[in-house]
């Protein structure tokens, strides 16, 4: 994976984040590059035009919280229609997930592939998932809590999904048996 890094402005301390292209055009693994001391360590985990620098949207209408108590918890896949269409920016705060986001732009040279990422307490990572994408994951830990920063407000109606377990999409999950919602059970697959 090849790495995009664009430096903080010289007022900023050095603070940067650091950019990693999936293959998956328009989503990005976002890492931290923390300054240690005696104390611990700062690092910026936002910047508006540090995200704007890579042509991301780096609006924030909403930041939602998902606590998950059962290691194999699985959580999607998601997405909103148009014009609710939403980019999200999701990080780990606690335990670990496998992340998993699907392009569903048909113009896109990526349509229809998936990717996926492990996400960590440890590891600080975020993934940056575009408006058209759907996303879900499932837990690697009990107790794993995720952030989501979101650049659209949840509209019900515009709420969408498919089936984590569609064969057109052939993702692989590391757990089987996984622990679902009857909504998530019951989501369409790709093709209906």
């Amino acid at each position: 994976m090849g790495r995009s890094v664009r430096r903080a402005d010289p007022g900023s301390g050095g603070v940067r984040l650091i950019f990693s292209p999936t293959p998956l055009a328009g989503a990005y693994v976002v890492e931290l590059e923390p300054i240690d001391d005696e104390r611990g360590f700062f690092a910026r985990s936002f910047c508006r035009e540090e995200f704007e620098a890579h042509g991301l949207d780096a609006d924030i209408a909403q930041s939602n919280i998902s606590f998950n108590r059962r290691r194999g918890t699985l959580r999607g896949l998601h997405y909103q229609a148009a014009p609710y269409a939403e980019a999200k920016l999701v990080r780990c705060t606690q335990g670990a997930i496998w992340d998993v986001i699907v392009d569903l732009r048909p113009e896109s040279a990526s349509y229809k592939r998936w990717h996926g990422v492990e996400l960590s307490a440890a590891s600080r990572r975020a993934l940056y998932v575009p408006e058209g994408f759907a996303q879900g994951f499932q837990t690697l830990a009990d107790d794993t809590e995720v952030l989501y920063l979101m650049s659209q407000f949840y509209r019900p109606e515009a709420a969408r999904g498919l089936r984590w377990d569609d064969p057109a999409l052939g993702i692989a999950w590391p757990i089987a048996d996984p622990h679902l919602s009857d909504r998530d059970r019951g989501l369409p697959r790709l093709g209906d």
